[in-house]
Formats: C-alpha cells, sequence, structure tokens
C-alpha cells in the first residue's frame, strides 16, 4: 500500500514538474507587445516587462534597532469613547 501511494505521489510530481516552459517569451502570432511608455525611448521587451519595478518590489529597510527607544507623543492616539453610540 505505501510503495504503491509513493509511486503514485512520485508520478504526479514529475508530472507537475514537465509543465513548466523553458522558452523565451515572444508575442503571439499577429499580437503586438505593448505601446512605447511616455517619455521612453524604445518600446520595452519581453525580459524588460517580466523584471518588477522598484515600486512593485521596494528593497528591505536593513536599518538595526540597536537600543530600546522611548515612542513619541502621538495626537491621534485617543482613548475609546466612554458611550459609544
Amino acid at each position: 500500500m505505501k510503495a504503491t501511494t509513493y509511486l503514485t505521489l512520485g508520478m504526479v510530481a514529475l508530472t507537475l514538474s514537465a509543465c513548466g516552459g523553458r522558452e523565451t517569451l515572444k508575442p503571439l502570432k499577429d499580437d503586438r507587445l505593448p505601446a512605447i511608455p511616455r517619455g521612453a525611448d524604445t518600446a520595452p521587451t519581453a525580459a524588460d516587462l517580466m523584471q518588477p519595478s522598484i515600486q512593485a518590489r521596494p528593497q528591505r529597510n536593513v536599518e538595526l534597532l540597536l537600543q530600546s527607544q522611548q515612542r513619541g507623543d502621538d495626537k491621534f492616539d485617543l482613548p475609546p469613547e466612554r458611550n459609544p453610540q
């Protein structure tokens, strides 16, 4: 029973791993890439379109907190209302 289960899971994993394509991206026949963005000199290539922009993937802030610090006064940190409506 275990051998059959492992064999089945192995076949499923092998089948799913073969699904991904390894070819370069190209537009379909009679299809065009997006229009040239305003201010750009050339149209972006398929590889350019696959790279996320800085806004889509911001860099991580690696500044470490080396010691505890007191929080500053927050004028919007108000207590809850006594009689909410």
